[in-house]
């Protein structure tokens, strides 16, 4: 195991995970910086408020890429021989999990950063796809019925390590990918911890997946 390899590929998956996908396109394209803007968060929610939904998708479509090019990394270290075949699991959970913290800390916006929801779906769909939709119907449940992004967020990351306890047919064969997914559940939670205090405040901003009556006319 070449250790210079390891912490090349780590950071290389820190450094996708840090890209700004909704900063860099505000500045491009619409010419103003996302976190004057909004909630101030540099993510894809922010961005369906303040840029529209074509932006918005273009982020959210971005940021789980990076979860999911992140994980890769480690087939690739694979394919060179740089891991054993047992390894590969806890590698793209690592480097998943190194993209998540690059989009919370990224290093392009002086540390700071999103709340790391869409890029921790790219990794959790490119590692167990069947408990990454389950997490997804959780979210757009939760959405639906509440109208917060933010409470959705948080028990659809929930939603990834427990479907894997819970059912059979997707216990993975390496328990450390149910550790990873609590981890990185508490670590949204984390992220999530100002919308935690509005929801109990009454405060949290709603989002309507189906148009009110009014938002048609």
């Amino acid at each position: 195991m070449n250790l210079f390899f390891i912490i090349s590929f780590g950071v290389l998956a820190y450094l996708i995970g840090s890209i700004p996908t909704s900063v860099w396109l505000g500045r491009h394209y619409f010419k103003l910086d996302l976190r004057k803007h909004g909630s101030g968060n540099p993510g894809a929610t922010n961005t369906f408020r303040v840029l529209g939904k074509r932006a918005g998708t273009i982020v959210l479509l971005g940021d789980i890429l990076k979860g999911m090019l992140a994980t890769s990394l480690a087939v690739s270290m694979l394919r060179l021989d740089l891991i054993y075949p047992d390894e590969l699991i806890r590698f793209r959970l690592l480097f998943g999990l190194l993209a998540v913290f690059g989009h919370i800390f990224s290093v392009f916006l002086q540390f700071k950063g999103g709340k790391g929801v869409a890029t921790l779906l790219g990794m959790t769909l490119a590692v167990a796809p069947e408990g990454a939709l389950i997490s997804i119907a959780v979210f757009l449940a939760v959405v639906f019925l509440s109208k917060y992004v933010s409470l959705g967020s948080m028990l659809g990351a929930l939603a990834f390590p427990l479907t894997l306890i819970t059912l059979p047919a997707l216990k993975p064969d390496d328990p450390i990918l149910v550790t990873y997914g609590f981890v990185l559940t508490l670590m949204i939670i984390w992220t999530h911890r100002k919308n935690i205090l509005r929801l109990f405040k009454g405060e949290e901003n709603k989002t309507y997946l189906i148009p009110r009556n009014q938002d048609r006319n």
